[in-house]
């Protein structure tokens, strides 16, 4: 990773995007690290309360973390400027072949799991979708555009129209939902595509014609998440920490950090840590499940 120094009026030296930073602090002297992680909005959240926390386990670290999305991250790692990208999907072919190309090696690194939610408004009677009718819908094509559609009337919703809400294609949560429910296929045309997963939730808590999907962590008491089944007709499941972390739910998915190479210094030591019981704790606390049996307080 290259490293570049900026100055700033108040004399900081600022080593980015390597790990090492150096403050001088009023007294002097105190050298602080810095760990950029940027990437996935599924995680963002969690990864905002894992660096709060961590401060306490080493105030010498300093984890700095910005959102964008899974692909903004592992776009970052492409190119060097970080060092942990967070991804709710995993690392495509061809874009290992890009980091490859410029001399970097990703690796991934499983920190937890989620249950992708499918959220409607809490007047929808519509308790169970399988994930053809979700392809009806979210699909290029496909034959579900109305709720009568699907043999309900939804309150509240005037021409019946479904209004189907995505994310951008940026998001891992975007590319795993796809690739889960549509497979090869294409969205229709016409999708409300929101820039987080809070936007995507707003939206379907406010809109009775409305149909989202997000990472389980953003359900709130104001929308319905929906049981989903492998085949129209078939036993659903409910998404949740525990149908997340067992994979039976059918669209849960692993979340991931990834590093060029394997991490060594304050990276490996902080991964190590996300991974223990304290950090994993926190991950399930956000609503996501953690990727072994955890003993919380």
């Amino acid at each position: 990773m290259s490293t570049r120094i900026f100055r700033s009026s108040l004399n900081v030296i600022w080593l980015a995007p390597a790990v090492a930073l150096l403050l001088s602090s009023c007294g002097g002297g105190e050298q602080r690290h810095l760990i950029q992680n940027k990437g996935s909005d599924t995680l963002v959240n969690v990864a905002q309360a894992w660096a709060e926390a961590y401060q306490e386990v080493d105030p010498s670290v300093v984890v700095a973390v910005s959102g964008g999305g899974s692909g903004t991250g592992i776009a970052a790692l492409i190119n060097g400027t970080v060092d942990l990208a967070n991804a709710s999907r995993e690392i495509k072919p061809e874009e290992i072949e890009l980091a490859k190309k410029g001399g970097h090696d990703p690796v991934k690194h499983t920190v937890g799991y989620d249950a992708l939610a499918v959220f409607l408004h809490p007047d929808n009677p519509i308790d169970t979708l399988s994930l053809e009718q979700l392809a009806t819908i979210y699909g290029d094509g496909g034959s579900s555009t109305s709720w009568s559609d699907l043999g309900v009337n939804v309150p509240g919703c005037s021409d019946q129209s479904i209004i189907v809400v995505s994310r951008q294609n940026n998001s891992g949560t975007y590319a795993y939902f796809r690739e889960t429910v549509l497979g090869k296929g294409d969205f229709r045309l016409g999708t409300r595509d929101m820039h987080g997963s809070k936007d995507v939730v707003d939206l379907v808590e406010k809109t009775p014609c409305a149909i989202g999907y997000s990472g389980l962590a953003y359900a709130n008491e104001h929308v319905k998440m929906v049981c989903i089944s492998e085949t129209t007709g078939g036993e659903c499941v409910s998404p949740s920490e525990e149908t997340a972390s067992d994979r039976s739910y059918p669209i849960a998915r692993g979340l991931y950090m990834y590093t060029n190479g394997q991490p060594e210094g304050d990276v490996a030591a902080y991964l190590d840590w996300i991974k223990s019981d304290a950090g994993q704790c926190i991950i399930m606390k956000m609503g996501y499940a953690p990727v072994t049996d955890v003993s919380c307080s």
